[in-house]
């Protein structure tokens, strides 16, 4: 029988409620069960502050914690939820968690974010150089933050040297289930995604994405080529093309294309027809040759890696998974 586990759940300025009750719920859920049939708890989870009384959801909600961080020497692992609003300002409002989660990570804690907690998380500086993962929403703005992480944009779940970090929204969920299965087995695992309705073993956010391009920047030849590249979509762009056109050499364009939007000219380039053809799949009755040629291939093998390799799905399967007639029949 695994040894009794100390959870700590923190409780951020900001946080979102979701974030905090569904981690305490499945972790209770296990213990639920081993009363059950007649066996010992085998998480100790509590909700820790740095107050006595914190807001959450933008003040909709308070809740109180179990216990403060100054009363807690010690713990085996710390649930990071995602916090709302302005990422720097709500970071700074939670500093106070930075020096207690270090801590307890060279206690020998280990420490999970779920969405943009990784944003706290990063802040401490345990993930620089290694991988995270974050809502999609939330990428630019994370690496910009933080350009010494590694971020994994199409991931569900990273595990690295006992840190954590789970994509947006409701795959945090996915990341407490593999935490469950780490620690009691893959059976209790199944039980509990059986019990809340989870889609288990789900490990990339990709279909979940719609990719609108990182404009946030001064450097207005690039948007000109990022403008150009999405109002001609269907054409077969190159970077000599894009370069000869903005009067800038190309291995320049190519560097501060890069620098600007993380992705080089010719990701861009695939990312825009790919979301393009995503919104075909989801609203036309267009066969897969009608949205490839639409959307400037040729090569059906060469689109459908493309796809696959962006969406997580093959063309066929997001449109079984989207198409919005189908879905309402």
């Amino acid at each position: 029988m695994p040894a009794t586990k100390h959870i700590s759940v923190l409780v951020p300025r900001g946080a979102l409620l979701g974030n905090v009750e569904g981690p305490r719920q499945l972790f209770s859920c296990v213990n639920d069960y081993f009363a059950g049939i007649g066996r010992p708890a085998l998480f100790k989870v509590q909700l820790v502050g740095i107050s006595k009384e914190t807001k959450l959801n933008n003040g909709l909600y308070t809740i109180n914690p179990d216990i403060l961080t100054k009363d807690l020497a010690r713990t085996d692992l710390v649930i990071v939820p995602a916090i709302d609003g302005d990422m720097t300002a709500a970071v700074e409002q939670n500093r106070d968690f930075i020096p207690w989660i270090i801590e307890q990570y060279q206690g020998g804690a280990e420490i999970a974010s779920l969405c943009v907690g990784a944003f706290l998380l990063a802040s401490t500086g345990l993930l620089n150089g290694r991988k995270c993962a974050t809502h999609w929403m939330f990428a630019n703005d994370f690496r910009k933050m933080f350009p010494e992480v590694e971020l994994v944009v199409d991931k569900i779940i990273t595990d690295e040297y006992g840190i954590y970090s789970s994509g947006g929204a409701f795959s945090y969920l996915n990341l407490i289930l593999y935490l469950i299965e780490k620690y009691v087995g893959r059976d209790m695992a199944v039980v509990c995604a059986k019990i809340f309705q989870i889609d288990i073993d789900r490990n990339s956010q990709s279909p979940f994405t719609i990719f609108k391009g990182q404009k946030d920047h001064e450097d207005e030849p690039v948007k000109k080529a990022q403008e150009f590249i999405e109002n001609n979509f269907q054409e077969r762009i190159t970077v000599d093309q894009l370069a000869s056109m903005l009067a800038v050499g190309r291995r320049n364009l190519e560097r501060r294309f890069k620098k600007a939007t993380s992705n080089t000219v010719a990701e861009y380039i695939q990312r825009v027809k790919v979301e393009v053809a995503k919104m075909k799949f989801e609203s036309s009755r267009e066969n897969v040759n009608e949205v490839m040629y639409h959307v400037g291939y040729s090569d059906n093998k060469a689109f459908r890696s493309i796809f696959k390799r962006l969406t997580g799905l093959s063309p066929v399967e997001y449109r079984n998974k989207y198409y919005r007639e189908a879905l309402v029949s």
